[in-house]
């Protein structure tokens, strides 16, 4: 076992969705300074969630938000908890339980700057466990790779629900206009960048609005957030890389939609059985870049989160996630 790092002797507290889950906060410290960000108003936190198994294995996992988003998703836990693992999420700097008051929602210039929570997270969760898997969400799936690859954890295994691999737009932005956004994330990092936000997907989840799952709007709003050049600046920097191929050592698996779709009315009937948010394509073409283990899988009928589909659909998800497990993990 790994002794505790120092930052993470705070005590464990009940969390905002009751037992059994509990929280504890990680101060971060100030951030290197860039040219034309505004210092934070309050230096940044993040924020790990804990849900012990009632027959406990010595395995873990850790689990990573996407972008515009925190943990909430709750059925993701039943399901590894069943098995025997602790599971754990983290809420990155200024996401969900994170963000405070003053600061710019979901914001770096620089990908790496999340690897601080995710050492300090897998820290505290190898001090106590054998065996961790990492499992990691869209935007947090870009992340996570990106710090499997450049860390090293010792990671039994990596699940990608639906990884941002790609620019989910036309070729002329993946190429110059990419260029335009290195420049201009730059030179004016705080930017806001224009674009459509139907709402669609948020609202297809919201219990609020007809939805199945029960989330907090001002850490997830129906709207996103602004999007600014210094962050996607950083996210395409990080694409760029998984382009140019990742040696992630631990079996990796790929779970996605089997199709994408852009509903242009709420009530289309593919904004409630394929990935409304990313191109399934793309994730198909870049997964097999990401390590020499990888297990690609695209599943009828799922949303984006994968683990967000409906009944029928999610079960699927879990029994392909359970297969993965069962053959190339828990050996």
């Amino acid at each position: 076992m790994r002794p505790v790092p120092a930052d993470a002797e705070q005590q464990w507290v009940p969390d905002v969705l009751g037992a059994p889950y509990e929280s504890r906060t990680f101060t971060l410290g100030p951030e290197e300074p860039v040219e034309g960000v505004p210092a934070e108003e309050v230096e940044p936190v993040a924020t790990l969630v804990r849900r012990r198994a009632e027959t406990p294995t010595g395995r873990a996992v850790l689990h990573v938000h996407g972008f515009c988003d925190y943990f909430f998703q709750t059925v993701a836990a039943d399901f590894w908890c069943a098995r025997g693992y602790d599971f754990y999420a983290v809420d990155l700097r200024r996401y969900g339980r994170s963000l405070r008051e003053g600061q710019t929602p979901a914001f770096v210039t620089d990908l790496g700057t999340h690897y601080q929570e995710l050492d300090l997270a897998f820290a505290t969760i190898r001090a106590e466990h054998e065996q961790v898997v990492l499992s990691a969400h869209s935007n947090g799936g870009l992340i996570g790779a990106l710090w499997a690859e450049d860390h090293r954890p010792e990671l039994a295994g990596l699940f990608l629900n639906a990884p941002w691999l790609d620019l989910a737009d036309s070729a002329l932005m993946r190429t110059a206009g990419t260029a335009v956004i290195d420049q201009v994330g730059q030179r004016q990092p705080m930017r806001q960048l224009p674009r459509k936000v139907t709402g669609f997907y948020a609202r297809s989840l919201s219990v609020e609005h007809g939805g199945e799952w029960d989330f907090n709007l001002d850490w997830r709003p129906i709207g996103s957030f602004p999007v600014y050049a210094g962050w996607l600046r950083a996210v395409r920097r990080g694409h760029g890389r998984i382009a140019r191929g990742l040696e992630i050592p631990a079996p990796i698996l790929v779970l996605s939609s089997a199709r994408h779709a852009r509903p242009e009315v709420f009530e289309d009937p593919d904004q409630h059985s394929t990935d409304t948010v990313l191109d399934v394509e793309q994730i198909r073409r870049r997964a097999p870049l990401l390590g020499r283990h990888v297990t690609n899988v695209h599943v009828d009928g799922a949303l984006h989160d994968v683990t967000l589909s409906g009944p029928e659909v999610r079960a699927v998800v879990f029994e392909e996630l359970d297969r993965w497990l069962t053959a190339y993990v828990e050996r």
